[in-house]
C-alpha cells in the first residue's frame, strides 16, 4: 500500500482523484474483509501526513476514503470505530482552525469539511444502530459548550466548530432508524442536543432542531411539516407505544422550556421559527397522549402570550409566533377531532382572514406599519376558557391546561421544575403507574354514626367528597412554599419523637427490673470497667431525617 501511495503523491494524482477512487476500490475488493480495516487506516495515517498540503490535495484523499469507507465499516467493531470518527473530527478541527487564508483557499476548505462530514455519514450507514448513537454522543462531546448571549456571541472559532460538529451528528443521524424514543434520546445525549438548543447562534440552533426532526420522525411527515400551515395534511399518525408515553412523562416537560425559551431568542430568523414549529408538530404527531396534549396547548398558547406581551422581539418575529400558533391548533384540531374546539379553532382563523392575515402563515410579513403587536383585538385569539371547556367536554382532564405556563431558564439547569404543574402531577399519579404497587390513604376512625351516613348518603355524594378531598391534597402541595411544608412535616416529626420517648421511658424501668435474675454472676472492677454495658436501644435518640 505504501507505494501506491507514493505513487499518487510523486504523481499528484489526488486532484483530480478518479483514478486513485478506482484503485482502492480494486483493492478493497480483491482483499479479504478481515483487512479491509488495514487499507483504511493506511489511507487514514496518509490524511495525516498530509494535513499541511493544500485543501485540494487533502480533499481528494478525503474523498477517495469516503467511497471505500463504506466497505470496512461492517468489520468495523468497538474502540476501531471511535478512532476513525476522532480521526476524522481532528481533521475538521484542524480545518477550522486555519487563519490567513484568501476566498479561493476559504472555499477549498469548506469543500474539504463537506467531504469529511460525507465520509463520517458513509463509515455510519453500514454500522448498526446502536453504534451510531455512540458515534453521536461521541462527536456531541467534541462540541464547545453554549456560551455567551445575543449581545455577547462566543467567538467565531467556536461558533463554526459547533457548526460544522452538528452538521457530522446530522449527517450520522440521517443514517439513524428511530424505532422507539428513549433509544433515540438516551439522558447521555438528550441532554447535551438540548442544551446546544439554545446557543446564542441562530445557524447552530437551526441544526439542532434539524437532528431533532431526523430522530423525531418515524413517519416521513417532516416535509408536510416543514412550514406553519393551516390545510389538511394527510399526515401518517400511528397510536403512541407504552415507551414513549413513559419517555415524554420523563422528559416532555424539559423539551417544551428548551422550545420555549429557544422561541424567545431575538435574532431567531424565519427558517428558526419554522423549524420550532416542525418540532413541536412532530413531537405532537409521533408522541400524542392525553398529557402530552395538555402540556402542548399550555405551551403554545403561552407562545400566544409570549407574542402579546414579549417587547424584546421584533414586530414581524411576534405575528409569525402568532401565524405558529394558529398552524398548531388548526393540526391539533385535525388530530383530536374535537368538534367545539374545531368550531372556535375555525372561527378565529376565519377572522384573521378577514381583518388580520398577517397572522396566518400565509400573510404573516404583510403586516400594515401602524399595527401593534400589543393592540390584537380579543376576537382574533385563541381563548384558553374556550378550548378547556371543549376538551373538558368529551372527558379530558383538563387542570393542567388550566394551570399557568412558567418558563424557567432551561439551560441554566436539567431538573424538573417543581414550581410546574406537570412536575406536581407525575408525583402525585406515580404509585397509580407503579405496576403491583397499590394507592393506600390513611387510615379513619370507624364509628356507628360514621357507618350509617355511609350506607344513607348516595354512591355520588361519596365519590364527590373523595374527589374534594383529593383536589384539596393536591392543591396543598402546589400552592405551598417549601418552607410550609418542612415546618408542616418537622411539626409531626417532634409529635412522633415526643410520643416515642413518652413510651419507652414507661417501658424502661419495667425491662431493668425484669432483666435483673438474668445477669450473670458478679466480676471484678476491672472486669466491668474493661466491659462497659452498652447503651438501651430505647435510649437511642435518632436523627429527625430517619423518622418519617
Amino acid at each position: 500500500m505504501k507505494p501506491v501511495l507514493k505513487h499518487f503523491d510523486h504523481h499528484r494524482l489526488w486532484v483530480p482523484n478518479t483514478f486513485a477512487v478506482h484503485t482502492f476500490k480494486v483493492i478493497m475488493y480483491s482483499i479479504q474483509s478481515q483487512y479491509s480495516y488495514a487499507v483504511i487506516q493506511l489511507l487514514m495515517g496518509h490524511l495525516d501526513d498530509n494535513s499541511k498540503e493544500s485543501a485540494q490535495v487533502r480533499t481528494g484523499i478525503a474523498d477517495a476514503l469516503s467511497q471505500i469507507i463504506t466497505i470496512a465499516a461492517g468489520e468495523s467493531v468497538g474502540p476501531s470505530v471511535l478512532e476513525i470518527i476522532n480521526s476524522l473530527l481532528s481533521h475538521l478541527r484542524q480545518s477550522i482552525t486555519r487563519v490567513n487564508l484568501n476566498q479561493q483557499q476559504m472555499d477549498d476548505e469548506q469543500i474539504f469539511q463537506e467531504t469529511v462530514i460525507n465520509s463520517l455519514g458513509e463509515f455510519a450507514q453500514n454500522l448498526p444502530d446502536y453504534q451510531k448513537i455512540e458515534i453521536m454522543m461521541f462527536i456531541l462531546g467534541k462540541v464547545p459548550p453554549p456560551m455567551g448571549t445575543v449581545e455577547q456571541p462566543p467567538s467565531e472559532v467556536d461558533v463554526l466548530l459547533q457548526n460544522i460538529l452538528l452538521k457530522s451528528v446530522l449527517k450520522v443521524a440521517t443514517k439513524y432508524t428511530t424505532v422507539h424514543m428513549v433509544t433515540a434520546f438516551p439522558v447521555a445525549f438528550l441532554n447535551p442536543i438540548l442544551k446546544m438548543s439554545v446557543t446564542p447562534d441562530p445557524e447552530v440552533r437551526l441544526i439542532v432542531q434539524l437532528i431533532l426532526h431526523t430522530l423525531i420522525d418515524r413517519h416521513e411527515n417532516t416535509e408536510k411539516l416543514r412550514k406553519p400551515c393551516i390545510q389538511d395534511l394527510n399526515l401518517t399518525v400511528e397510536k403512541c407505544s407504552r415507551q414513549d408515553m413513559l419517555f415524554m412523562k420523563k422528559h416532555g416537560h424539559e423539551i417544551f422550556l428548551y422550545i420555549y425559551e429557544n422561541l424567545s431568542f431575538p435574532n431567531n430568523r424565519s427558517d428558526n421559527l419554522d423549524a420550532l414549529f416542525c418540532t413541536l408538530a412532530l413531537l405532537c404527531v409521533e408522541l400524542g397522549t392525553d398529557d402530552t396534549l395538555m402540556d402542548m396547548l399550555r405551551l403554545v398558547l403561552a407562545f400566544q402570550d409570549m407574542a402579546l406581551t414579549n417587547n424584546i422581539l421584533q414586530d414581524d418575529q411576534r405575528f409569525s409566533i402568532h401565524s405558529i400558533v394558529a398552524s398548531f391548533l388548526t393540526l391539533i384540531g385535525q388530530l383530536t377531532a374535537v368538534n367545539d374546539m374545531c368550531h372556535h379553532i375555525e372561527q378565529v382563523i376565519k377572522a384573521r382572514n378577514t381583518h388580520a392575515p398577517y397572522l396566518l402563515p400565509e400573510g404573516c410579513t404583510a403586516a400594515p406599519a401602524d399595527v401593534h403587536p400589543e393592540a390584537i383585538p380579543e376576537s382574533l385569539l385563541f381563548d384558553k376558557n374556550i378550548i378547556s371547556e371543549a376538551l373538558r367536554r368529551v372527558g379530558h382532564d383538563t387542570t393542567r391546561l388550566l394551570a399557568p405556563f412558567v418558563p424557567k431558564q432551561s439551560s441554566m439547569t436539567l431538573t424538573h421544575s417543581f414550581n410546574d404543574l406537570n412536575s406536581i402531577s407525575v408525583e402525585v399519579d406515580s404509585v397509580a403507574s407503579s405496576p403491583g404497587v397499590t394507592k393506600k390513604y390513611p387510615g379513619e376512625e370507624v364509628t356507628v354514626e360514621s357507618l350509617k351516613k355511609l350506607l344513607a348518603e348516595p354512591r355520588s355524594t361519596r365519590i364527590q367528597a373523595e374527589e374534594e378531598r383529593r383536589k384539596q391534597i393536591v392543591e396543598k402541595y402546589r400552592t405551598a412554599t417549601f418552607e410550609e411544608l418542612m415546618t408542616r412535616n418537622e411539626c409531626k416529626t417532634e409529635m412522633l419523637q415526643n410520643k416515642l420517648n413518652e413510651i419507652f421511658g414507661k417501658l424502661l424501668p419495667d425491662s431493668r427490673i425484669s432483666g435483673s435474675p438474668m445477669l450473670p454472676p458478679s466480676r471484678t472492677s476491672d472486669d466491668n470497667q474493661k466491659q462497659a454495658a452498652p447503651p438501651s436501644i430505647y435510649e437511642i435518640q435518632f436523627p429527625e431525617l430517619f423518622i418519617f
